[in-house]
């Protein structure tokens, strides 16, 4: 595979990411590869446990011993960022790329207003004065859609819903104008309906600030609502990726076959709903062959012995025994 450059935002060459033991590492990541093109939502969905937010934590920088980047590099808008010293990725972090987490308290200061918070933000990446940093901030509360933002600028994060801090920091990650976000898990600690109300909302405002966004769930609802693609991971590997039309309508990998197959149809009556038997396994105990085979009906000699490559193609998979054709159900 060529090195990175200005054809995608963000390219993720051969990522390898480990965690230092007194057993020795143990591998996280195991050699993941994937692009996202500018203003491109790309969903990365699997079980707890696949890598997805690991994957995540090591694009923005902010992985913490044990765990380091054995190998692979990463590339942002052509540049590449996954040796930079602590001091240069700070300035990337907020500036080039924004971060969504899953609960909005661990990402506000409890002692400090909204305002104060979006202003600083502000100021930190633009040289703007107190009195336009603060009406900036205005200006981001009222895009994400916090009513009466003129008085809530100066309420404390406490004072405000679930869904109400999570537009706020969706404000916060967009205050920087960044070319990405990573959304870990944006919507899981909210009710469903709020749910739905944060991805239309993160979808639109993406497409109207023209960022790029790197989408973290274990929903395929989600991903298939808010996605342009999906990379499926398990057990610290990417198992399929392609358009997401083409992957959740004919699911390839027995892994995805199952998610989809988790999900309630709308369509028709279901009684039981399908289930994957078994569980992620824990990193040292990664099966031998494809790490899904103790998991999969479709596992042959072969899939316990030798690991699957990723295909390099529109809709790709890393399995021996993939799936033909649509799922029915």
């Amino acid at each position: 595979m060529t090195t990175a450059g200005h054809a995608n935002l963000l390219s993720v060459r051969d990522l390898h990411v480990v965690f230092d033991t007194r057993h020795g590492p143990l591998t996280a990541i195991d050699h993941v590869s994937f692009d996202i093109r500018a203003g491109e939502i790309l969903g990365v969905v699997g079980e707890s446990g696949a890598g997805k937010s690991l994957t995540g934590t090591a694009i923005i920088g902010l992985l913490d011993p044990p765990g380091r980047i054995a190998a692979g590099e990463i590339w942002l808008d052509g540049a590449r960022i996954d040796k930079l010293p602590p001091d240069a990725m700070r300035k990337v972090r907020g500036r080039q790329i924004g971060a969504i987490f899953q609960d909005p308290l661990t990402s506000l200061h409890p002692m400090l207003t909204i305002g104060a918070q979006l202003t600083e933000t502000i100021q930190t990446h633009f040289p703007l004065d107190a009195r336009a940093a603060r009406a900036t901030a205005l200006e981001l509360l009222k895009e994400v859609g916090i009513p009466a933002a003129e008085t809530r600028i100066d309420h404390y994060p406490h004072q405000f819903s679930g869904g109400m801090r999570q537009r706020v920091v969706i404000a916060l990650a967009l205050a920087g104008k960044p070319a990405l976000i990573v959304a870990d898990e944006p919507t899981t600690a909210l009710d469903v309906s709020i749910q739905a109300q944060i991805t239309t909302l993160l979808k639109r405002l993406c497409r109207d600030h023209g960022a790029s966004v790197m989408l973290i769930t274990h929903d395929m609802g989600v991903i298939a609502e808010t996605a342009d693609r999906v990379a499926v991971m398990y057990a610290g590997r990417i198992v399929e990726t392609g358009p997401v039309e083409s992957v959740t309508r004919e699911p390839r990998h027995p892994y995805t076959r199952g998610l989809m197959a988790s999900i309630p149809s709308m369509r028709t009556r279901q009684g039981t709903l399908q289930q994957i038997d078994g569980a992620m396994p824990r990193l040292h105990a990664i099966p031998q062959g494809c790490a899904f085979n103790p998991r999969c009906p479709r596992a042959s000699a072969q899939c316990r012995a030798e690991k699957p490559v990723l295909e390099v193609q529109s809709h790709a998979i890393a399995c021996w025994h993939p799936f033909e054709g649509a799922a029915h159900g």
